[in-house]
């Protein structure tokens, strides 16, 4: 806690709280406090409030007394509007109070679901964290977790190879790395405890109090109007060749600097924290190096819960476009992908934060229009000279056009090319979609971060509202 807020700044809470429980010699055992540490202070100068559970007290095990401190600085982070931070370090339920820890619990559940979208809710996982213990974090908006010392699992290594027979080590069923990189349900890594401090306090930066403020603004010290002459050779000339999106965005952004998240998850998507000019922006980006940018259902999931999150917090979006369409397969339609993609279709329809779409190269298909474009309430959409929008690529298009045509040539490969060719010319540009008011302007790639500045500023008193209704029934 003392790392993770401004010095001198916590300001302890229910420091005499202790459980209640008398059965199994509980009486006897009573602890100041019990085995959570709760209280608010400052971080970066604004006010946070803050859960530690303490493993060297009954093994950080959660009491009706630790669930009732809990809650209670969760509900005074939300009246407040402020961002709550837990610091999760437990062995789970405390056996001996059976029903009462359980019900401890759903307490704090409910108060999750009722503080998401109002107050940033941030998990790091400092320890152990099993059975119903990881739903609580799961219902936050980030977790973070520390290599080789925390785990997130609902059954243990030793009840799955009792059940199943398999056999798993912590590190490889609920590590860091194995909810960061092939679940998804983490979102940072860190190397130890202090890093990931650090970076909880860095990620904070970028975001406001709660869904009733803006993000906070920093001074800007680089040139809003630079230009970067590199990038008009970034985008290779042959399209199927990769190339790395991330270096495009750190071009654009203040000093380079890209906070990136979920990292090692659905890496043909890329998501993430910058500034423009001082100001905070969420990036969301197909990445060509990947998949050759393809979205699947696992980037779409990423996509979609990173859309969401910025837009309750009033975070503008900007979108980097270079997307082939959906990862075709078996695998991808028996894992849903028709669902997992509407997922991200339904979290741009519904976003009304502002918004600007950067297409650098492909935009074909159905991933055209997901990728904010202009039908589904895209704000500014612009192009770089190298984007191809239509369809699917001329060697796809061609085949289905002119298979007649190509069969019944003297030399099919020679029709075929000069085909490709005729169709690239015609479509592989940005200019037909301009042409129809779906690109608002092609621009040279130089100018692109002035060019994003100066929409972004022109959107900053955008008004948009979705219709009355309770909820929505987002595709889950």
């Amino acid at each position: 806690i003392d790392k993770l807020m401004d010095p001198g700044t916590f300001v302890e809470l229910d420091r005499f709280k202790a459980h209640r429980c008398t059965d199994f010699g509980m009486a006897d055992q009573k602890v100041l406090g019990d085995s959570v540490v709760t209280g608010y202070g400052l971080v970066n100068g604004r006010q946070t409030f803050v859960f530690s559970q303490d493993f060297t007290v009954f093994g950080g095990s959660l009491s009706l007394a630790h669930a009732e401190k809990v809650c209670k600085v969760m509900e005074m982070a939300q009246k407040m509007g402020a961002p709550i931070v837990g610091l999760c370090d437990s062995g789970g339920a405390r056996i001996q109070e059976g029903v009462m820890s359980l019900a401890g619990y759903a307490d704090i559940f409910l108060r999750n679901v009722m503080a998401s979208g109002v107050i940033p809710q941030i998990t790091a996982i400092m320890g152990p964290c099993a059975g119903g213990s990881v739903y609580s974090p799961a219902l936050t908006d980030w977790i973070f977790m520390v290599e080789q010392t925390s785990s997130m699992f609902i059954t243990g290594p030793d009840v799955i190879k009792a059940v199943t027979r398999e056999v798993v080590t912590k590190e490889d069923l609920g590590g860091a790395m194995a909810h960061n990189e092939i679940s998804g349900v983490a979102h940072f890594a860190s190397p130890d405890d202090a890093a990931c401090i650090l970076k909880i306090r860095e990620f904070m930066s970028f975001l406001p109090q709660n869904n009733m403020e803006d993000a906070p603004r920093i001074p800007c010290t680089d040139d809003p109007g630079r230009r970067d002459l590199k990038l008009r050779d970034v985008v290779p000339p042959d399209p199927n060749k990769p190339y790395d999106i991330r270096y495009i965005i750190r071009s654009n952004v203040d000093n380079g600097y890209f906070f990136e998240a979920h990292e090692y998850f659905a890496r043909n998507i890329v998501v993430g924290f910058a500034r423009f000019d001082g100001a905070p922006v969420g990036i969301i980006a197909n990445q060509p190096s990947v998949m050759a940018g393809c979205l699947d259902a696992n980037a779409s999931m990423k996509g979609a819960r990173f859309v969401r999150f910025c837009d309750a917090f009033n975070i503008p979006l900007v979108i980097y476009e270079d997307v082939p369409g959906f990862l075709p397969g078996v695998h991808q339609e028996h894992g849903g992908i028709i669902k997992h993609g509407a997922k991200l279709i339904y979290a741009f329809c519904e976003a009304t934060v502002p918004r600007l779409t950067l297409i650098t190269r492909k935009a074909y298909g159905g991933a055209y229009c997901v990728m904010s474009s202009k039908h589904i309430r895209g704000d500014i959409n612009i192009a770089w000279p190298t984007a191809e929008i239509a369809v699917m690529g001329a060697d796809g298009a061609v085949n289905i056009i002119f298979r007649n045509e190509i069969k019944n040539a003297a030399d099919a490969n020679a029709e075929k090319q000069r085909l490709v060719d005729d169709y690239r010319d015609k479509f592989a540009h940005p200019y037909k979609a301009a042409e129809f008011g779906y690109i608002d302007d092609v621009i040279d790639p130089a100018d692109t971060r002035p060019q994003i500045i100066q929409a972004l500023k022109m959107l900053k008193t955008k008004r948009d509202t979705n219709p009355p209704k309770k909820h929505g029934n987002i595709p889950l």
